[in-house]
């Protein structure tokens, strides 16, 4: 692969494809595919990205690429060919529940709702239609939101939201049925990748409501088509992978990405373990995540932490850490350290020990990196902490509900 440092790629949002022998073995897509494929090259890919990705770039010896005219396009293009190739690299890995998919209802006035894979198995004949798979549940809420902008529709939550909706401009005319399934159309196209036929219809719909003197109608037509020949996706531009650097050998007064982790529960009830994530020693609550723990069932922090990692290893689109904190004393580090050396990682784990006040006493780990990224390790830790404990009291307030 070290040809792809030759290949002029464009400076355009886009897909991008790993192959061996003409065979796909994975599918990404790219706000810069100039960038983002250059970023395979890196000396450090195994520590940035993880033994997969370095074996997968080590397997193949080509790529391809399909340049769109937005990074939203280019989302929806990456699940397109996910789903009729099933690259080996995208699979591995990844179980049911990690997917996820943009369903249309079966009512009258179809609603869009985003779905987990491993719940259409149980929900699917309440569906008409499905799109997807998408890998990142985070863009894709932010792509919906782009589309909803162009083409209102209901969703889940629309009765409940509806006025709401309405102030902002997202709200579909619930007294207009033609022009709501118009938009519903719209968007299943979209999600077919067939925006020039969006295009077509779009003109021919504004040209029959002018002819019927509906020029309000005739008006949202062109905004549509306005929106959807300048769409703007700079929210998706947060999502694209960064070059981290690193703990030790990055720019001095930096940190590279810490994670850290917590656990809160109340007697064992209602569990729940989260990440926080500090880089370059700023908070990133973008890239926060919740776990409700699903295998412990009785007071076992450990066992806990233990699976809220095993979760997040398997998300490897999620961006590696150059270091791990835990709250805890030398048992929850051990059990960490030795999940992360069987998953063939290079990262580093420090917990955080606390006296009686729950107040942090004690950092233990390597010496070296305690000295200098202590306070972003205790910031990771603090926000780790206050996070877990609004997730659980949540989680609590809700299961208390009659």
């Amino acid at each position: 692969m070290k040809r792809i440092n030759k290949i002029k790629l464009p400076d355009k949002p886009g897909v991008y494809l790993f192959k061996k022998n003409k065979k796909i073995l994975y599918i990404g897509k790219a706000t810069s595919l100039h960038n983002r494929v250059r970023s395979y090259m890196s000396p450090r890919l195994f520590d940035i990205r993880g033994p997969l990705v370095e074996k997968m770039v080590e397997e193949s010896d080509s790529v391809d690429w399909t340049t769109t005219d937005s990074v939203l396009e280019a989302i929806i293009l990456e699940a397109a060919l996910i789903k009729k190739h099933l690259p080996k690299y995208n699979t591995d890995g990844k179980s049911d529940k990690s997917w996820n998919y943009v369903c249309l209802t079966k009512d009258k006035l179809p609603q869009i709702v985003l779905e987990r894979e491993h719940r259409l198995n149980f929900k699917k004949t309440n569906f008409r239609s499905c799109y997807g798979p998408f890998p990142h549940g985070g863009e894709l809420k932010e792509a919906i939101k782009i589309i909803r902008k162009i083409f209102p529709f209901l969703d889940d939550q629309s009765k409940n939201y509806l006025e709401f909706y309405r102030q902002i401009n997202m709200a579909p005319d619930l007294d207009d049925a033609k022009m709501y399934k118009e938009n519903i159309k719209n968007i299943k196209l979209f999600f077919q990748g067939k925006k020039k036929r969006i295009l077509q219809n779009l003109q021919k719909e504004m040209r029959s409501y002018v002819v019927a003197r509906e020029f309000e109608k005739a008006g949202e037509k062109k905004r549509q088509i306005f929106a959807l020949k300048h769409i703007n996706d700079v929210a998706l531009l947060k999502y694209p992978y960064p070059a981290s650097p690193y703990i030790g050998g990055g720019a001095k007064g930096g940190g590279g990405r810490i994670e850290a982790y917590d656990i809160a529960h109340l007697s064992g009830q209602n569990m729940v373990g989260v990440m926080t994530v500090v880089e370059d020693r700023e908070v990133k609550k973008s890239e926060y995540k919740k776990f409700k723990i699903r295998t412990q069932k009785n007071i076992n922090d450990i066992g806990a932490l233990v699976e809220i990692l095993e979760r997040r290893l398997a998300h490897a689109e999620w961006n590696y850490p150059n270091l791990i904190v835990i709250d805890g004393g030398l048992g929850q580090k051990n059990a960490i350290k030795n999940i992360i050396e069987k998953a063939g990682l290079k990262i580093r784990v420090v917990s955080v020990v606390k006296d009686e006040r729950h107040k942090p006493k004690d950092i233990l780990g390597d010496e070296k990196i305690i000295k200098e990224h202590k306070s972003a390790i205790l910031l990771a830790n603090s926000e780790a902490h206050r996070f877990a404990i609004a997730y659980h009291k949540k989680i609590r307030g809700k299961n208390f509900l009659p």
